[in-house]
């Protein structure tokens, strides 16, 4: 009885398993009018905060990628780029903190970026992988009130893209908290062994807002 009770929880959790999937958000091409609101949880008052995705683009060659972007009405108050020399790097309301990590490319990469106002201690993770700790905005708040878009850099409020700028590929599993998650956390996360809920994004349960040519598509995990 117990044996065959063995093989039954074990098939139950092939099924399980096979089952799971999981929205990933489709950028086939340049684009001035394409993108994808997202719609936060709470609001993005924010002294410290991770913020992770997985992203794949074929995109090569000296070209910035706007990778996530969230304004108010007067500010870029965080914007996620890949730099014209393939380096990462994010942005609060001014000049921005950059990482010389290997370049984006075809194949699924796992990003993490964490930052804390009160030691201004900013990282990036990379497939689970840290980057060295830069002090970046120390004392620094990002506002509430804009809007969060994938896709494109807005130069206003919703609005000013530019094509050249704006991402293709895909673009799914992001997650964003209110505080810095230990390296363990994102560590498991990038191997899919844990995934705990964003508290400001939940990719999972955040409502998206699809605006032009993208695609939202399902897969199997």
């Amino acid at each position: 009885m117990r044996l065959s009770l063995g093989f039954l929880l074990i098939a139950i959790s092939i099924v399980l398993a096979g089952s799971v999937t999981i929205k990933t958000v489709v950028f086939p091409g340049e684009s001035s009018n394409t993108y994808v609101e997202m719609v936060p949880q709470k609001p993005l008052n924010l002294r410290a905060f991770t913020l992770c995705m997985r992203v794949a683009t074929e995109l090569t060659g000296r070209r910035e990628i706007i990778l996530f972007a969230y304004r108010t009405r007067d500010f870029d108050e965080l914007n996620v780029w890949r730099e014209l020399d393939g380096r990462l790097s994010f942005y609060l309301s001014g000049e921005g903190v950059i990482f010389k990590v290997p370049e984006l490319g075809p194949l699924e990469t796992h990003l993490c970026f964490t930052w804390d106002s009160g030691s201004g201690a900013a990282t990036l993770f990379m497939d689970g992988r840290r980057s060295s700790t830069k002090i970046y905005k120390k004392g620094h708040a990002v506002r509430s009130g804009g809007k969060v878009i994938l896709g494109q850099d807005p130069d206003s409020f919703l609005g000013g893209f530019d094509a050249s700028q704006s991402f293709v590929g895909e673009i799914c599993d992001v997650n964003m908290w209110d505080s810095v998650l230990s390296d363990s956390t994102i560590r498991d996360m990038s191997s899919m062994s844990s995934v705990p809920s964003g508290n400001v994004f939940d990719w999972e349960s955040t409502e998206l807002k699809v605006n032009g040519n993208v695609e939202v598509v399902n897969r199997e995990l």
